[in-house]
């Protein structure tokens, strides 16, 4: 897998409030999958070289899933209430 590319901190935010309202997203990866799921947290953990990565963790069907967050694309708030709308995620540098 290549090396994480961390987003910077102003995108990190549109999902730190994801999380906290819970909304359901529409999720683009970078590999042109998307989906529908609703935010659930972030959260970060060494890989195998000691590293940081930084992920987002989803619901879909009752199940998590969680997501690096330099394989995502873009994210979409589908609540009318939403505080934010599509915002496209680029690894920094």
């Amino acid at each position: 897998m290549d090396a994480y590319q961390p987003l910077h901190c102003d995108l990190h935010d549109y999902l730190e409030i994801a999380c906290l309202h819970r909304y359901w997203l529409r999720i683009e990866l970078r590999d042109c999958l998307a989906f529908d799921a609703q935010a659930f947290t972030t959260h970060t953990r060494r890989n195998t070289d000691g590293m940081l990565e930084e992920y987002l963790e989803v619901r879909v069907d009752d199940a998590s899933r969680e997501f690096r967050l330099d394989r995502l694309h873009a994210v979409t708030p589908l609540s009318a209430q939403a505080l934010f709308g599509r915002v496209e995620l680029n690894p920094a540098g």
